[in-house]
């Protein structure tokens, strides 16, 4: 059986709950996985959330691979990626070479500063979200996008204004 990990965009949360993150008005990387050499991962799952108060235009949501091209971003602690349905799985290591992610400012993290020129794309889920809403889309057994190990999996959004957003993956490897 594999085993499954699920990571936020942002911190392990430990004494403080987790922080929202702005979408800005422009596109913008939220969460972004690079998967380490050996290990493609397949999306069990993935979801986001909206904080705003009022109904406005809805923006675009896309969970989508972007090839070797990545964001810089925060990067992730290993703490912060967490075994999801075997507490004992292994733990994440840490670095640009970590396992089963990399861990770097050019590799998996949250909060993107620096959107890079993407030339190819593999659009795994797309939506328009209402900035007062939510999604959350389970894929079925035998039908997981797969990333393949080198590549890079983001969670983006474009909004005309911005609203604070928590978002989320549960991957297998």
């Amino acid at each position: 059986m594999a085993n499954t990990y699920i990571c936020f965009n942002g911190p392990m949360n430990t004494i403080a709950a987790p922080v929202s993150v702005t979408t800005g008005s422009v596109i913008k990387t939220l969460l972004q996985l690079k998967p380490a050499a050996n290990f493609p991962l397949r999306v069990v799952e993935w979801g986001i959330s909206f904080d705003a108060s009022a109904a406005a235009t809805p923006g675009k949501v896309e969970l989508i691979d972007t090839g070797t091209i990545s964001g810089s971003v925060t990067a992730f602690a290993a703490a912060d990626i967490m075994p999801f349905n075997d507490p004992n799985a292994p733990a994440n290591t840490a670095g640009a070479t970590g396992v089963p992610l990399n861990l770097d400012v050019a590799a998996s993290g949250y909060t993107c500063t620096s959107e890079q020129a993407i030339t190819a794309t593999r659009m795994l889920d797309l939506q328009l979200i209402a900035p007062t809403g939510q999604y959350i889309h389970q894929f079925p057994l035998g039908e997981r996008p797969a990333v393949k190990p080198g590549n890079i999996l983001r969670v983006r959004t474009t909004f005309g204004a911005a609203v604070n957003a928590l978002t989320y993956i549960v991957f297998e490897v």
